[in-house]
């Protein structure tokens, strides 16, 4: 039997996130202004067809799966990459610290510049439809944050993670990398995340803080064939 992580974007539009979904039974994504993310049901010639019809001529929709990704002749692949997703080993503890603070709306577009600079993976203004984001600031400053993304029965992604290059290796993202793995757990929820394949400190560094690998990751940017 396939986990419910080997398919993460349809399990998460099929169960927790199904209010936020755009499609049908067949394929489904979410609001390009949240994230691009979509996924067909299975691999029938009618999923593919219904796929093929969610983006307009001028989007691109990113797809990720556990095994080999099937592509309808109508789209063509910008780009594909290879990733690792990774599980908390055990819950992590509830952690306290009075630098983070929970982020809102107000913070969007210095999250979206925070992000754009740091490129932790695909961000909008609306990321926080998906989930909670906690940062920390100086002199009023974003210079760290960390949130929730995709949500399954039982699993939470953590995500978002990046800090300024101006504050990094001060201890900061390993900080909101326990805080929100605390706060998953705290919710009766596994914590997981992705990561391309290639990036092995960051590998490492979740190894180091209790994350093991499940799964490697295909990834790819489709749009319409023109």
């Amino acid at each position: 039997m396939r986990h419910i992580l080997d398919r993460p974007i349809w399990s998460a539009l099929d169960t927790v996130h199904a209010g936020l979904a755009e499609g049908s039974e067949r394929a489904q994504r979410y609001p390009p202004s949240i994230v691009p993310f979509a996924a067909a049901a299975d691999t029938t010639p009618e999923s593919l067809e219904a796929l093929e019809d969610l983006p307009e001529a001028d989007e691109t929709m990113l797809l990720v799966e556990a095994g080999p990704i099937s592509i309808p002749p109508g789209l063509v692949v910008v780009s594909e990459a290879l990733a690792v997703q990774m599980v908390a080993e055990r819950p992590h503890e509830r952690i306290e610290d009075n630098r983070i603070q929970p982020l809102d709306q107000s913070d969007a577009e210095e999250m979206l510049a925070l992000a754009t600079l740091t490129k932790p993976g695909p961000f909008t203004l609306r990321a926080q439809s998906l989930g909670p984001f906690w940062g920390i600031k100086t002199e009023g400053r974003l210079i760290a944050m960390a949130g929730q993304r995709l949500r399954q029965t039982g699993f939470t992604e953590l995500s978002g993670l990046c800090t300024h290059p101006e504050f990094q290796r001060r201890g900061l993202g390993t900080l909101l990398f326990r805080f929100v793995a605390g706060e998953i757990a705290t919710q009766g929820e596994t914590a997981y995340l992705h990561a391309y394949a290639n990036n092995t400190p960051a590998i490492a560094l979740y190894k180091s803080l209790g994350f093991r690998l499940r799964s490697e990751m295909n990834l790819r940017i489709v749009k319409r064939r023109a």
